[in-house]
């Protein structure tokens, strides 16, 4: 009997050690979705640590982005990403928040509150959220159509491309949209000299983090309305340039 019960509280306690390190272990995957912005590039450009990559994408009801767009988006990551087993978005539709114009802190609460998705041992993790409002930060002068907020999380203001798009004399949808999602995609793998280093200097001393060459997808204008002419009148998403190409590259990246 002694012998019994020995047995069963070995048990238990090997339980609840096993418990406790599961836990410790999902927490630290949390704590490592929610670091600066760009500190994640290499681990999401290489294949080193982490050999897949999935991208968690959640939208308020109504303002899902187009095919368009997510086909757009999955050529980017494939055609710059080394992630030998595969490269999956998960997509997903929330109840509106009811908090616009939203401020950074809140749409980083908004991800607390509904992300399931984190770092594992050989995948690693992208929040990607489409908001029903506008960004705290717009003017008379200009709007903000997207942010990179932390290393794995960027936010689309999708109500705000909506009013932007689509209509006569203004750009098509999918082309404005596709062009916010790389734009802020290519702030988390760390352009411009944000987590990537820069092979040559190219950073537009007036706008931090931006590629100075005005062609580029990573100009300061493609996260703002001022992109908005440009792009009704070329019809086409804009390509990172040369200089771009180089830093992802020299960082792990094709």
């Amino acid at each position: 009997m002694k012998n019994k019960l020995l047995l069963l509280l070995v048990s238990l306690i090997v339980l609840s050690s096993c418990t406790k390190d599961n836990s410790n272990s999902s927490s630290n995957y949390k704590i490592e979705n929610q670091q600066a912005t760009g500190s994640s590039a290499y681990d999401i450009l290489s294949d080193d640590t982490y050999k897949s990559l999935v991208i968690e994408l959640v939208y308020v009801e109504g303002f899902a982005p187009t095919a368009a767009a997510l086909n757009n988006f999955q050529n980017f990551l494939n055609d710059r990403i080394y992630k030998p087993d595969g490269i999956t978005i998960e997509t997903r539709a929330i109840a509106s928040p009811g908090e616009s114009p939203y401020t950074t802190k809140e749409i980083a609460a908004i991800e607390d509150k509904n992300r399931t998705l984190y770092n594992s041992e050989n995948q690693i993790a992208v929040w990607m959220f489409f908001a029903d409002g506008e960004s705290d930060q717009n003017d008379e002068d200009s709007v903000v159509l997207g942010t990179a907020y932390r290393n794995t999380s960027f936010v689309i203001y999708e109500e705000t491309i909506h009013g932007y798009s689509d209509s006569r004399y203004e750009p098509n949808r999918g082309t404005l949209e596709s062009t916010v999602i790389n734009h802020e995609f290519g702030h988390i793998l760390g352009l411009t000299n944000l987590g990537t280093a820069m092979t040559e200097d190219h950073e537009d001393p007036e706008h931090d983090k931006h590629c100075d060459v005005e062609s580029c997808l990573m100009y300061w204008a493609a996260e703002s309305s001022s992109s908005l002419g440009n792009l009704f009148n070329a019809g086409t998403v804009p390509q990172l340039d040369p200089k771009c190409l180089a830093d992802l590259q020299a960082n792990g990246g094709k």
